[in-house]
């Protein structure tokens, strides 16, 4: 996703979304700011995206760049600043305590943060379905992702390896055929199919190629079709297939067909 930083000047939008193990995000540029040492009761979840910032944590020294990701744990203090005159970037996700474990919080300590591409990419989409404010299910689908990976650098362990579980992928996609409509948090999800969120979802991807998320707006998107060429209203049916808004319908309708609903249902 594009950031429009202002040229000069700070900026700073914070937000508290609604996705279970998230307290709060902040997008801020800081041309010059210097945080005194303070706390949180949250996990800090922070990425670069100019500049360079350097921090003091339980008394060691470090910088973080927009290569890395940074975790910051609850209730160790710590500062900040810029290490350029330039200033810096940042997007901050404030996690609930337990959604890590408070147990791995030593080892944030020792270990803050990683040159992890693949765990950069994930904080990014988890930042942009954050952002829509749209899709609860992609945010908490992109989230739990980002703290398997969080945890496997905790724990000095490899990421899971794969493994294929169709019985359960296809009760999930059973799950999401059936609400459809009114939609379903993965928390929920996971509860109701005795699986951990992470497994649920690899297991989904691995047998269908897509994530649960993108699988449930494309059978919310097959509804809506039928409904636009029957001469329905595109506010109409924006609400009637489950879409947060229209402004999200004609976002994901475009982005599946190509063209915008109206069009679409012009043509027919």
């Amino acid at each position: 996703m594009k950031h429009p930083w202002p040229a000069s000047g700070p900026s700073a939008r914070a937000w508290r979304p609604a996705v279970s193990g998230i307290r709060e995000v902040l997008h801020a540029r800081f041309p010059r700011h210097a945080y005194p040492s303070h706390t949180h009761d949250t996990w800090t979840l922070l990425v670069v995206d100019t500049g360079t910032v350097a921090y003091g944590l339980e008394h060691h020294q470090h910088a973080t760049v927009n290569s890395q990701v940074t975790l910051l744990p609850p209730h160790v203090p710590h500062d900040g600043r810029s290490a350029t005159d330039e200033g810096f970037a940042k997007r901050v996700v404030y996690l609930d305590a337990e959604t890590i474990g408070a147990h791995r919080a030593d080892r944030a300590v020792d270990h803050p943060s990683w040159h992890d591409p693949a765990l950069r990419k994930a904080v990014d989409q988890l930042h942009t379905a954050l952002h829509r404010q749209g899709d609860a299910f992609e945010a908490e689908e992109r989230l739990a992702m980002v703290t398997e990976r969080l945890a496997a650098h905790l724990d000095r362990r490899q990421e899971p390896a794969s493994r294929r579980d169709q019985p359960l992928a296809r009760r999930l996609q059973n799950l999401l055929d059936s609400r459809t409509v009114e939609g379903i948090g993965l928390t929920e999800a996971a509860a109701l199919l005795e699986a951990s969120p992470t497994h649920l979802v690899r297991a989904f991807r691995q047998e269908t190629g897509m994530p649960p998320h993108r699988y449930l707006i494309g059978r919310r998107l097959d509804h809506a079709r039928g409904l636009l060429l029957e001469g329905h209203r595109v506010a109409e049916v924006a609400a009637t297939t489950g879409f947060h808004d229209q402004a999200h319908f004609t976002r994901q309708f475009r982005r599946l067909l190509g063209v915008p609903p109206g069009a679409y249902a012009a043509s027919g």
